[in-house]
């Protein structure tokens, strides 16, 4: 997008919101967020990725240590048993047995879901 005297910032939310209305919305890179996050908080890049990094992390761990993890405003993370189950092999139709597993879960809160509205 060519620099129409338009900061970094109004950039980034444009090209966001041109995505969204196009219907193909693509994904924001991690690149992306970490360039959004440095530009919100008004810190270089360099420390917007060791935030994020730091925050991956911490979820990490405590979804291992506990099972769970609660942010007010923006939701709940939480590490849920999936049962061994049965499925099949799409390309030869055969049954296959699919092993129990841990996955995580994330459930958004109020706030989040009414901002997103």
């Amino acid at each position: 997008m060519p620099d129409l005297g338009v900061s970094r910032r109004k950039r980034l939310i444009i090209k966001f919101k041109l995505n969204f209305m196009k219907g193909g919305f693509q994904r924001m890179t991690k690149a992306e967020l970490i360039g959004f996050m440095a530009n919100e908080a008004g810190i270089t890049k360099a420390a917007g990725a060791l935030a994020l990094d730091a925050y991956v992390t911490a979820v990490t761990k405590e979804l291992k240590k506990s099972g769970k993890l609660g942010l007010v405003g923006f939701g709940t993370f939480s590490v849920v048993k999936r049962k061994a189950r049965e499925g099949r092999n799409p390309q030869t139709g055969k049954a296959i047995k699919i092993p129990a597993k841990k996955v995580v879960k994330f459930k958004a809160g109020k706030a989040l879901s009414d901002k997103v509205k």
